[in-house]
C-alpha cells in the first residue's frame, strides 16, 4: 500500500522543479554549495516571530543538487549568498480584498515608509504604490509598481499588481518575471472571478504561491470556507499554516500551527509580535488542524507520508522543509490569514515568504537560440555569465521612458551596450535605477535575478536583451481586446492626440488604436469599459485633450466552421507588363494554441510551380485577408490556410500579383467555409443580498445568460453567469435599481463564441446598410 501511495503522490509533481525528498543524495560539487549555504544563517530580530534557522541552512541538500546543474567553478560565493536572500515575489488578489492595504504595511514594517497611509484615507495622501492620481481617487490600483524591502536578512522585490480584470495585463506581465507569489482573499467573499483569473495566470508561468485570508475583522470572516473554496474552486492543495485567535471583531491573533505558538501584534501599528503559548480553549482545535495540515503535506511529500503512515510524529524542521519543498514545486499551497487593515498577523506572512517561496536559484528559466532552430537553453542567474535580460513593462515618466527588466542571467553595469534581440541594435545603459513606486534610486550595477530599470531605451514589452547573443526569452501571453469604441478630440488642433496614443500602446499591449477604413474615426480598444474610460481620462488630465467618444462596440471575430478550397487566378493586364497569379489550396478551422495564436499559413507546395521568392507574399496576402472579415468586417480567427499548388509567369508575377491573389483566394475559401460571427462571452459575477437573489436571476436571463453557479454565504447571495457581452451594456445600471443600490457585480472575458443565426443575419444586414449609406 506504501508503494501505491508513493506512486500516486510523485506522478502529480512537475518535473521542472528540483527539491524533490525522493533525489536527497550527494552529487558532484554539492560540498561546496552546502559550505556555502550553511554561512549564510542568519538570526532573526527578537521582536519578530521566533525562527528556527534559516532555509538556506534547513534544505541544502536539495538545494545543492539544484546548484550542480550548472557551472559553478567560478560563481562568486558573494554573489550565491546574496541570491540566496532574494525573493522576487508579486501580491496578486481580487478587487478589494486589501491587497494594497497588505502591501502599505509590509513596506511600514519593513522600514520602507515611515508612516502609513490608507488606500481611501482621510488624509489623502493614499497607498504608497497607488501613485496615480486617479489611482488616489478611485481607490483602485491601475497600474502595477514595482519597489523593494528586506525583512530579516532577506531582501524582497516586490509587485503590486491591480485587482480589476480590465488590468489583468499588468498581473501577466509581473507574474512573467517573478519567482513566487502571495494570493490574497477576502475571509467573507473568498475566491471570486479575479482570483480565478489571477490563479491560472500563476498556473500559466509556474510561480508557486502562499495564500493570505485578509478581512479576518469582517463580519461573516471565516478562513476555512475560503481554504475550502481553494481546494473546491482553483483545485489547490492547499492547508491552513494558522489558526485564527479569535474571528470579526474580535480577531486577536493567529495560533503557527507548526510550532504550535501563538501571536499577537502589540505597540504602535502593531510593529511588535508577541509570543505566546496556545490559549487553553484552541488546543484541542489547534491540533486537530495541525494533524490536518500534516495529512495534506502526507499526500504529496514522501517523507511526511513514512512518518503519516508509520503514525509516527513529524518534527517542526521536517513540517517546514517539507512545505517549502511542495510550495516551490506547486504541489501544496500553504494558507494564512490576518488583518491587514487592523495591523495584525502581516509579519508571519512576511516569515513565511522568506521560508517557503523561491529563490532566483531554485527557479527553472530557459531562452531561446534564436540561430539554432529555437533551441531551448537553461538559463542560471550566476554574474559570471553572459548577460540576459528581459523587459516586461514600460512607463513613461518625466525623464522619458522607463523600461523595466528583469536580469536573469549575468549582470547589467551602468555604461554597458546591450543589445536588442528583436532589432539587432545596441543600446546604451546610461542610466540603471530601482523603482520604489514611483521614486528612483540611481545604482551602477545590477546582479541576476534582480529587477530594475533603465531609461533612453525604444522596445516592446517582452523584448529580449543580451550582451550579443542571439537568445530570446519567451514573451508574455496578451489577451485579446473585447470592446472598442471612437474617439475625437473636441479640437481639430491636438497635436498630442497621437503622440498619447502612440505611448499608451507602447506601455499597454491591450490596449489598440486604428482607424477605420470606411468612417476614418480612431477606434481605441480594450479590456473593458473602465479600461478605456480610464485612458480618455488620463488623456484629458496629462495631454490636456478633451475627447468625444462614441458608443462602446462589441470587438466581435468572424470563423469558419467548416474546410473551403480555392484555385484562384489573379490576371490584371493593362499594356505593358501585366500582373498573374495563381494558388490553388483549402482553409480549415483550428483552434488557438497555449500562446493565443489562432491562425497558420502552411505551405506545402512541392516543386517550383511557385518561386520560393513569392510564398512570403502569400502569407502577407493571407494576413491581410484576415483584418477584416466579409461577413460584418471584423477580423477572422480560427483559420488555417493551407496553400497547396499554384502558377506563375515569368513576366507578369510579381510579389503584389501573389500577394492579392492570396487575400481573394481566401475570400473565395471563406464563403465556402460556413462562415460565422463569434461574440465575446463574459464570466459574470453578481454579489446581492439574498432577499434580492430572485431579480438578479430574472435580470440574468432577460440578457440571455446561463447560469453556472448560484451559492449563498449568510445573507448574501452569489451569482455566477455566462453572458454576451453585447447584451450588458448598461447593466450596472440595472443591478442598482433591482438591489436598492446594495448589489455588485464583476465581469471578465471567458472566451468567444457563435452568435444565433437570427443575431448573425440582423448584424449582416446592419453591416450591409451601414454600407450603402456610407457610399
Amino acid at each position: 500500500m506504501l508503494s501505491m501511495f508513493r506512486n500516486s503522490t510523485t506522478a502529480t509533481r512537475p518535473a521542472s522543479r528540483v527539491l524533490a525528498a525522493s533525489s536527497l543524495r550527494p552529487v558532484t560539487r554539492a560540498p561546496l554549495v552546502r559550505r556555502t549555504l550553511t554561512s549564510l544563517a542568519v538570526a532573526r530580530p527578537v521582536v519578530v516571530t521566533p525562527r528556527l534557522p534559516s532555509p538556506a541552512c534547513l534544505f541544502a541538500p536539495a538545494l545543492a543538487r539544484y546548484y550542480a546543474t550548472a557551472d559553478l567553478s567560478e560563481a562568486d560565493p558573494a554573489d550565491l549568498a546574496r541570491l540566496n536572500k532574494l525573493r522576487n515575489i508579486g501580491i496578486s488578489a481580487h478587487i478589494d480584498s486589501g491587497k494594497t492595504t497588505l502591501t502599505e504595511r509590509v513596506l511600514f514594517y519593513t522600514g520602507r515608509i515611515k508612516e502609513i497611509h490608507e488606500v481611501r484615507g482621510r488624509d489623502n495622501v493614499g497607498a504608497k504604490m497607488d501613485s496615480m492620481e486617479l489611482e488616489r481617487e478611485k481607490g483602485i490600483t491601475i497600474q502595477s509598481a514595482a519597489t523593494y524591502a528586506s525583512w530579516a536578512g532577506n531582501n524582497f522585490n516586490i509587485i503590486d499588481t491591480p485587482g480589476h480584470v480590465d488590468f489583468t495585463i499588468e498581473v501577466e506581465r509581473a507574474l512573467r518575471v517573478l519567482d513566487g507569489a502571495v494570493l490574497v482573499l477576502c475571509s467573507v467573499s473568498g475566491v471570486q472571478s479575479q482570483t480565478i483569473t489571477v490563479d491560472r495566470q500563476m498556473k500559466r508561468y509556474n510561480v508557486p504561491r502562499i495564500c493570505f485570508i485578509n478581512k479576518m475583522d469582517r463580519a461573516g470572516a471565516n478562513p476555512f470556507r475560503v481554504v475550502d473554496q481553494l481546494r473546491k474552486k482553483l483545485r489547490l492543495n492547499a492547508a491552513a499554516i494558522q489558526l485564527p485567535i479569535g474571528a470579526e471583531e474580535n480577531f486577536e491573533g493567529v495560533i503557527d500551527l507548526v510550532l504550535m505558538k501563538a501571536y499577537y501584534n502589540e505597540g504602535y501599528r502593531g510593529v511588535e509580535v508577541i509570543t505566546k503559548e496556545v490559549p487553553a480553549e484552541l488546543l484541542e482545535a489547534a491540533r486537530e488542524k495541525r494533524q490536518e495540515l500534516i495529512a495534506t503535506l502526507a499526500e504529496v511529500d514522501e517523507e511526511i507520508a513514512d512518518l503519516f503512515l508509520n503514525e509516527e510524529e513529524p518534527t517542526v524542521e521536517q513540517i517546514r522543509r517539507a512545505i517549502r519543498a511542495r510550495t516551490i514545486d506547486r504541489s501544496f499551497v500553504p494558507v494564512m490569514m490576518g488583518s491587514a487593515i487592523k495591523d495584525k498577523s502581516v509579519q508571519p506572512m512576511l516569515n513565511a515568504v522568506c521560508d517557503y517561496l523561491p529563490t532566483p536559484l531554485e527557479v527553472d528559466n530557459h531562452a531561446l537560440d534564436i540561430q539554432n532552430n529555437e533551441a531551448r537553453l537553461d538559463v542560471h542567474p550566476f554574474a559570471h555569465l553572459p548577460y540576459i535580460g528581459l523587459a516586461f513593462k514600460l512607463e513613461e515618466g518625466k525623464y522619458g521612458q522607463l523600461t523595466y527588466i528583469r536580469v536573469y542571467q549575468g549582470q547589467m553595469v551602468k555604461g554597458d551596450t546591450l543589445y536588442h534581440v528583436r532589432t539587432g541594435k545596441k543600446i546604451k545603459v546610461s542610466r540603471l535605477v530601482r523603482m520604489h513606486s514611483n521614486e528612483m534610486e540611481d545604482v551602477d550595477r545590477v546582479g541576476a535575478g534582480e529587477i530594475c530599470a533603465l531609461f533612453g531605451v525604444d522596445c516592446a514589452s517582452g523584448d529580449t536583451f543580451t550582451h550579443g547573443t542571439k537568445l530570446s526569452m519567451s514573451s508574455m501571453f496578451v489577451p485579446e481586446p473585447v470592446i472598442s469604441l471612437s474617439l475625437t478630440p473636441k479640437s481639430k488642433d491636438s497635436p498630442n492626440f497621437s503622440k498619447a496614443l502612440n505611448r499608451f500602446q507602447r506601455e499597454d499591449p491591450t490596449f489598440r488604436v486604428h482607424v477605420d477604413a470606411e468612417s476614418k474615426e480612431t477606434i481605441i480598444s480594450g479590456m473593458g469599459e473602465l479600461h478605456l474610460d480610464i485612458y480618455v481620462e488620463r488623456m484629458r488630465r496629462e495631454y490636456k485633450i478633451d475627447c468625444v467618444t462614441g458608443k462602446p462596440r462589441v470587438a466581435f471575430r468572424e470563423t469558419i466552421t467548416r474546410k473551403g478550397t480555392f484555385n484562384y487566378t489573379h490576371k490584371k493586364q493593362s499594356g505593358g507588363s501585366g500582373q498573374f497569379a495563381r494558388v490553388t489550396g483549402y482553409i480549415e478551422p483550428m483552434e488557438a494554441g497555449e500562446d493565443g495564436v489562432s491562425t497558420e499559413f502552411v505551405n506545402q507546395i512541392i516543386g517550383a510551380n511557385i518561386p520560393s521568392g513569392y510564398i512570403p507574399a502569400c502569407q502577407k496576402g493571407f494576413e491581410d485577408g484576415l483584418e477584416k472579415g466579409w461577413l460584418i468586417g471584423h477580423r477572422v480567427n480560427g483559420v488555417r490556410y493551407v496553400l497547396q499548388d499554384g502558377l506563375a509567369h515569368s513576366v507578369d508575377s510579381s510579389e503584389m500579383a501573389f500577394r492579392l491573389a492570396a487575400t481573394y483566394s481566401f475570400r473565395e475559401a471563406f464563403n465556402r467555409a460556413g462562415p460565422v460571427i463569434l461574440e465575446p462571452i463574459m464570466k459574470v459575477e453578481v454579489s446581492a443580498p439574498v432577499e434580492f437573489q430572485g431579480n438578479v436571476l430574472s435580470s440574468i436571463n432577460k440578457r440571455k445568460g446561463t447560469i453556472v453557479d448560484t451559492e449563498t454565504q449568510d445573507d448574501y447571495c452569489n451569482v455566477i453567469a455566462n453572458v454576451s457581452l453585447n447584451n450588458m451594456f448598461g447593466y450596472s445600471t440595472e443591478l442598482r435599481s433591482n438591489t436598492q443600490g446594495k448589489g455588485e457585480f464583476t465581469m471578465e472575458y471567458e472566451r468567444h463564441a457563435p452568435v444565433m443565426a437570427s443575431v448573425q443575419q440582423e448584424l449582416i444586414d446592419d453591416y450591409a446598410k451601414t454600407r450603402l449609406q456610407k457610399k
